[in-house]
């Protein structure tokens, strides 16, 4: 073998060692994709779990506040807003406006001790406040899966493998808490 053979198998070499790293960051794009697509199924998951306790929560509320009629609309317009919602920043939108118009109804229930006493409503509260804190565990899941994800893009050599095949960044489903947004608050 000569002195060509021997620069040519060392070419080879280097395209075949290329090509397998190249193969080896693009999976770990998909793995690391897939990871996130999970994490954001699990916000989905309780996402959708709040917007259906929601008309429970109107109804119980709409017996006893009659004259709360604007503020029980904008709930129920704040959980279609939520169910309509198309990825992680509209998501996170409505999620916002949801807990907004919640922290409203909430404070339009202080006036009626009845209802704050209701077995129902006490029922109710637990189940949401139980939901928000499995919100805020998936959503600090996702969005660790999303910096993991959008670090992998742009470190160098991963970058020129995810520009080559079309990976972009992913979105941040942020809370109401860091844009500086109301938020429901749940007394004990």
């Amino acid at each position: 073998m000569g002195t060509v053979g021997l620069i040519l198998s060392f070419v080879v070499a280097l395209f075949v060692a290329g090509g397998l790293v190249c193969i080896l960051i693009y999976n770990g794009f998909v793995r690391s994709r897939l990871r996130v697509q999970e994490a954001w199924s699990a916000i989905d998951i309780q996402l959708k779990r709040r917007a259906d306790l929601v008309p429970n929560l109107v109804e119980t509320v709409k017996g006893y506040a009659i004259h709360e009629q604007d503020t029980l609309a904008e709930v129920t317009r704040a959980r279609s807003a939520l169910q309509d919602a198309q990825g992680a920043m509209q998501a996170a939108e409505a999620d916002n406006f949801l807990t907004q118009a919640l922290g409203r109804l909430f404070a339009v229930v202080e006036a009626y001790p009845e209802l704050k006493a209701s077995e129902n409503f006490i029922s109710l509260q637990k189940d949401l406040y139980d939901l928000e804190e499995k919100i805020a565990y998936a959503r600090q899941f996702y969005n660790r899966n999303v910096l993991d994800f959008n670090t992998r893009i742009r470190v160098f050599p991963q970058s020129i493998v995810a520009a080559m095949f079309g990976f972009a960044p992913m979105e941040f489903f942020e809370s109401g808490e860091r844009r500086g947004n109301v938020n429901v608050s749940f007394k004990k």
